[in-house]
């Protein structure tokens, strides 16, 4: 089994939080005539993924199937002034091996007071407001091996404290022991014609993954309108890459300025919402946007259904050369939430290519199944694809994935 990088990223997060760890256990044995809350949860799921077209390139299969565990643990004590939160997880592809792997989701320690917080550790931040793509959303590394759209993130190092103010929360962020994405194996889908090495991507610091980073965010809200405004200085999550013509690849990590913008304005059952990027780097600008509506209609018909319509246009100036290919594109879908005790809800959607014939194709459901178990589905659809987009690359790997997790 070959996945090296995400087994050594395990121990050397293990090595990098055990000061943490020794202060915990040594703030927790000073806290032992306090109450102490603690809840142990998670889930195991079993994933089968099954690709509708033959691969490609040689070596891929269509059938996945897959197993993955998510263990939590929640400790707070002196009435949730410390808390101790930790969230694991590993996965076992019967098909791809290179989609096996282990992580530290989140492991940190937080102390919150009046009117400020601070953690240490192992911690997924979110930021961002659109649908179809989250431009601002910077902190962590996207999880590639789990997900296409980019949902699932990877746990980064950092030192976070956030003070609440009448004029807003202001969030800062020292960060360190960057993280490389992943990428699918040989057998696997949605990949390059020859298999991106996680190892092959090089950084444009010679400081590679222990170069400091930090970033600031400033958030509050007027009235119906909710603000963020954020800057990151570090190594970027993407990383550029390019196709030489004899199929080989080259790819860097940049060192990059980032600041976002992020809006939404709640009028009524509109929602206003607005992203908006500009990055700077020695190797590669880009300044990107995402600004949409999403309009609810609630309890249609009295059956307790709402259903949300989602209209968002895309622009990265990038071009071509965007590794998610939304240089020029509208996104519209919809929301579908049955308000039941299964808590089952529907999001569907397409984007398409205002220039090109280009049209991705989602469906994304879930539904509750007593107490204990939840089942998903997801369908990813490429359609027209024009060779001039880098998701050109993937134009067969039309998917449908269930997932059946059992909750505990």
């Amino acid at each position: 089994m070959k996945n090296t990088s995400s087994l050594g990223w395990f121990f050397t997060v293990q090595r990098a939080t055990m000061l943490a760890v020794f202060l915990f256990l040594s703030m927790l044995t000073k806290a032992q005539s306090e109450d102490v809350y603690t809840e142990f949860s998670g889930n195991v799921s079993f994933e089968y993924r099954y690709f509708l077209n033959d691969g490609l390139y040689p070596g891929q299969k269509d059938h996945f199937p897959a197993m993955s565990i998510q263990p939590e643990y929640y400790m707070e004590w002196q009435g949730g002034k410390y808390i101790l939160n930790f969230t694991g997880f590993g996965r076992v592809d019967f098909t791809d091996s290179e989609r096996n792997h282990l992580d530290i989701r989140e492991l940190y320690f937080q102390t919150v007071n009046n009117n400020w917080e601070f953690s240490f550790g192992l911690k997924k931040i979110y930021w961002g407001v659109t649908e179809a793509a989250h431009l601002v959303d910077i902190i962590n590394q996207t999880d590639n091996l789990e997900t296409f759209d980019g949902e699932q993130k990877l746990g980064q190092l950092m030192a976070h404290y956030s003070y609440i103010t009448n004029f807003g929360t202001f969030d800062l962020f020292a960060m360190s022991l960057f993280r490389k994405r992943n990428f699918p194996g040989v057998d696997g889908r949605l990949r390059t014609p020859d298999p991106i090495q996680t190892n092959e991507l090089t950084f444009e610091s010679d400081m590679g993954r222990s170069r400091p980073e930090g970033a600031i965010r400033w958030s509050h809200y007027f009235g119906p309108v909710d603000i963020g405004v954020s800057h990151f200085y570090g190594t970027g999550r993407e990383p550029i890459v390019s196709i030489q013509n004899d199929g080989t690849l080259l790819g860097v990590y940049p060192v990059i300025h980032q600041t976002g913008l992020d809006l939404q304005a709640t009028t009524g059952p509109i929602l206003w919402k607005f992203e908006s990027i500009i990055r700077k780097s020695d190797i590669q600008d880009m300044k990107a946007l995402d600004v949409g509506i999403e309009y609810t209609f609630g309890n249609i018909g009295g059956s307790g259904v709402d259903l949300g319509l989602l209209g968002e246009y895309l622009y990265d100036d990038r071009g071509d050369v965007a590794l998610g290919s939304l240089q020029s594109d509208v996104f519209l879908g919809g929301r579908l939430a049955f308000n039941d005790v299964q808590s089952t809800e529907f999001l569907f959607g397409t984007i398409l290519d205002v220039n090109r014939s280009t049209r991705l194709i989602s469906l994304e459901g879930n539904r509750r199944f007593g107490d204990a178990f939840k089942a998903s589905v997801e369908m990813r659809l490429f359609q027209n694809v024009s060779d001039k987009e880098f998701i050109y690359l993937f134009r067969e790997d039309d998917f449908l994935k269930f997932e059946l997790g059992w909750y505990f």
